[in-house]
C-alpha cells in the first residue's frame, strides 16, 4: 500500500521541538466538561509548548454501554472537533489525541493531530483490545498509520493497544522521528505498557510519547504512566507539579533535539539494514 505521508506543510525545520503529554482525568461521557478540562490544561502549558498530547477517547473514556454511546459519539467534524481546532488556533499549539466518533452507522475510535492553522491529520485506531466491548462496539481503522510534517519534524500517530504490535508500528524508511500513542493503559498492565515504549522507541530509532489518562474508571487506575523516551529507549519525560486536579495532574513534558535524533540515526545506522515488508490491510 503506498505511504499515507499527509500534506500538512513543512515548515523550517525546528532543532528544539517541546512536546506535553496531558493526563487528564477523564470525566465518564461528559464531552463537554472535558473540552473544558483540556482546554485549562492547555491554558496552564508555556507558551513555546509546539505540541500537547491528550489521551485516547479524551472527552468520554471508553463508553460499552449502547444507549450511552448513541447520546455521545459525534460526527467527525462535531463538538471535539470544533473545540480542537479552536483551542490549537487559540493557542498556537498542535494537538493530538482520540475521540469517540460516529460515521456510516459505525463507532470508530479516532485519533487527530490538528496543527494552529487547522490543518489536521486523522487514524482510526486499527487494534481494538480483545479483552474488552471494543472489539466488539467499534469499527477497526483499515489505513496505515498516518506520518504529519510540523515544524520541520515527521509525527506519528497510533492509540493505545497498536503498541503492542511491532509490525503495525514499524518504522519504515524512518518516516516518522516522533510516535504519539494517547492511551487508556491501566495500572495492571504497567510493566508491559513502559517496556513496550521502551522497545517502540529503540527499535524504531524515534521518540514515543505515551500519553496515558489518570484518575480511575471502571477498568482500573492510570495514574503516574504518561512516559516519553528518546530514540535510545531513555526517560526523557519531565513531570511538572499538578496545578489543577483533572487538569494538568502533572503534565509531563520533554524537549526534543532534532540534531540529536539525526546524530543517533548516522552513528548507529540499524534502519539501514531493516528488513522491508508490505502491509496488507
Amino acid at each position: 500500500m503506498p505511504d499515507r505521508l499527509n500534506s500538512i506543510s513543512e515548515d523550517a525545520a525546528k532543532e528544539t521541538l517541546r512536546i506535553a503529554a496531558v493526563p487528564l482525568d477523564i470525566r465518564y461521557a461528559d464531552v463537554r466538561g472535558n473540552l473544558e478540562l483540556a482546554a485549562r490544561a492547555v491554558g496552564n502549558l508555556p507558551s513555546d509548548t509546539d505540541i500537547a498530547v491528550f489521551p485516547e477517547l479524551f472527552t468520554t473514556s471508553f463508553v460499552a454501554d449502547p444507549d450511552t454511546l448513541r447520546d455521545v459519539a459525534e460526527a467527525p467534524e462535531g463538538e471535539t472537533m470544533a473545540a480542537i481546532r479552536a483551542l490549537a488556533a487559540d493557542s498556537g499549539i498542535a494537538l493530538a489525541g482520540s475521540y469517540l466518533c460516529a460515521e456510516e452507522g459505525d463507532y470508530i475510535n479516532r485519533g487527530f493531530f490538528v496543527t494552529p492553522d487547522g490543518e489536521a491529520v486523522f487514524y482510526d485506531k486499527r487494534h481494538l483490545f480483545c479483552l474488552s466491548p471494543e472489539a466488539r462496539l467499534f469499527r477497526g481503522g483499515r489505513g496505515e498509520i498516518p506520518v504529519a510534517h510540523y515544524k520541520g519534524w515527521n509525527i506519528a500517530l497510533a492509540i493505545c493497544y497498536d503498541l503492542r504490535f511491532p509490525a503495525w508500528c514499524r518504522n519504515r524508511g524512518q518516516r516518522y522521528d516522533v510516535l504519539l500513542i494517547p492511551a487508556n493503559w491501566p495500572q495492571a498492565r504497567r510493566y508491559a505498557w513502559s517496556h513496550l515504549l521502551i522497545a517502540r522507541a529503540i527499535e524504531n530509532q524515534a521518540v514515543v510519547v505515551g500519553a496515558n489518562r489518570s484518575g480511575t474508571d471502571a477498568y482500573g487506575t492510570y495514574d503516574g504512566m504518561t512516559e516519553i523516551y528518546d530514540a535510545m529507549g531513555q526517560p526523557v519525560g519531565v513531570v511538572s507539579p499538578a496545578i489543577d486536579a483533572g487538569t494538568d495532574c502533572g503534565i509531563v513534558s520533554a524537549d526534543l533535539s532534532l540534531s540529536r535524533l539525526r546524530k543517533i540515526r548516522s552513528s548507529l545506522p540499524f534502519g539501514n539494514d531493516a528488513d522491508d515488508f508490505i502491509i496488507t490491510l
